[in-house]
């Protein structure tokens, strides 16, 4: 496995300065947030996108992926009722892909919670096929890019719609591409009513990034989650992509984060693929 860490965790820091200090720790990719960048990925021309790819490359890190993708813009919804709406958020997903695709990165997490729960007057129904319409322009531009689409489980206190593994793994069954498929998160999976060691092995062959983390909301090793039957699980799965480090308070910063994290996950999942280990 490979082990990744987000960008936001590291506040005020450039970018350059993220690659350094993770590839010294042993990471093999940083997770960037767009929001870090710009309010709206169309702001970023081509010659910043090919800099940060550049300035990876130089720190021995790989782009792992993209999340956080719709914080911070305005006016776009998977499910809204309004047909524009849509059709703009489709639209905004499609340069998504690009810009992931131009960094270098393999994957972008879709969680955004907020622009895709189910209004007042929306079905589950109606909600389901018209997330699934507004994502299909992506995934065909995903599939000419060698890029994927990961969809995210979120627990009910985050979002109404697609709160287990196993709806997130029936949605990306039903859009039928190998450019769209799942991502699993360990604070999210400690919500669901089965363990989440039970959770990774029947979305085995399913999901294509993690997230490791604690139901705390901070970082793997932080809290009371038991990361022996979560290793266990990934061996039996033959899960071999990326784990990466997503936390949601900051406190103990960013070095002691990086730091920590890391050395958990490598006690109980491996060494992994690393900058310290390649």
């Amino acid at each position: 496995m490979k082990y990744a860490i987000c960008n936001e965790i590291f506040q005020g820091w450039r970018l350059e300065d993220v690659f350094a200090h993770c590839a010294r720790l042993g990471y093999h990719g940083v997770e960037i947030a767009p929001f870090t960048l710009a309010r709206d990925v169309r702001q970023i021309p081509a010659a910043e996108r090919a800099r940060i790819r550049a300035a990876a490359a130089a720190a021995g890190i790989e782009i792992s992926g993209i999340h956080w993708v719709l914080v911070q813009t305005e006016g776009l919804h998977l499910t809204s009722p309004d047909a524009a709406t849509r059709a703009r958020t489709a639209d905004y997903f499609r340069e998504l892909v690009a810009f992931g695709a131009d960094l270098g990165a393999p994957v972008m997490v879709v969680g955004s919670p907020k622009q895709r729960s189910l209004g007042a007057d929306v079905t589950p129904e109606q909600g389901w096929r018209w997330a699934q319409e507004v994502f299909r322009p992506a995934t065909r531009l995903a599939e000419e890019r060698g890029f994927t689409i990961c969809l995210e489980p979120l627990p009910a206190e985050d979002t109404n719609f697609i709160n287990t593994a196993a709806e997130a793994v029936r949605f990306a069954r039903e859009m039928d591409s190998p450019a769209f498929r799942v991502i699993l998160d360990v604070r999210a999976m400690s919500h669901e009513a089965l363990p989440v060691a039970d959770i990774l092995r029947a979305s085995r062959g399913q999901f294509a990034h993690l997230h490791a983390n604690d139901r705390n909301l901070k970082g793997p090793g932080f809290g009371e989650t038991d990361y022996v039957p979560i290793a266990a699980a990934l061996r039996e799965t033959g899960y071999d992509g990326t784990v990466s480090v997503e936390v949601f308070t900051f406190e103990e910063g960013p070095e002691a984060i990086a730091a920590r994290s890391l050395e958990h996950l490598r006690r109980h999942l491996g060494p992994g693929q690393g900058a310290g280990g390649r």
